[in-house]
């Protein structure tokens, strides 16, 4: 009985950091998908990285915005075609696993376009909603 109790121990700490790596995996993936949609010019594809509903929260420099169709239309007046979205990097700083369904993330951004470079920070949160991960509020600079 003390080796399967033993064995417990051992086994339950190794499952708990798969399941984080798997979820940061997953978190990244999202990353990835977004930037790969605004590489093509599709800023809907980039927002079905986030929850659609009122509730999502978008601060940039002109302060807090609700709602998905908001943001949405927001990135469409900012970004009105492939040229003025660039090509898009990120450089991830860190994923954090707030619990089993909250995260935190911040990173880095860059555009390469044209005529300019313009680059800034960002910190999202994403939760686990039905079994996916979605950006419920973005603060980038």
């Amino acid at each position: 009985m003390k080796k399967i109790l033993l064995s417990l121990f051992f086994i339950f700490p190794t499952l708990s950091l798969f399941a984080q790596t798997s979820d940061k995996e997953l978190i990244m993936g999202l990353l990835e998908n977004q930037r790969l949609a605004w590489n093509k010019g599709d800023v809907e594809e980039f927002m079905q990285s986030y929850v659609k509903s009122d509730s999502l929260l978008y601060v940039g420099k002109t302060g807090p915005k609700y709602g998905w169709n908001n943001t949405l239309n927001n990135y469409k007046k900012s970004y009105p075609d492939k040229q003025a979205m660039g090509y898009l990097s990120f450089d991830i700083k860190d994923v954090k696993i707030l619990s089993p369904d909250h995260a935190f993330v911040l990173g880095a951004w860059k555009l390469k376009r044209e005529k300019d470079e313009p680059g800034g920070y960002f910190t999202l949160i994403v939760k686990k909603i039905n079994g996916e991960w979605k950006v419920i509020s973005d603060h980038s600079s």
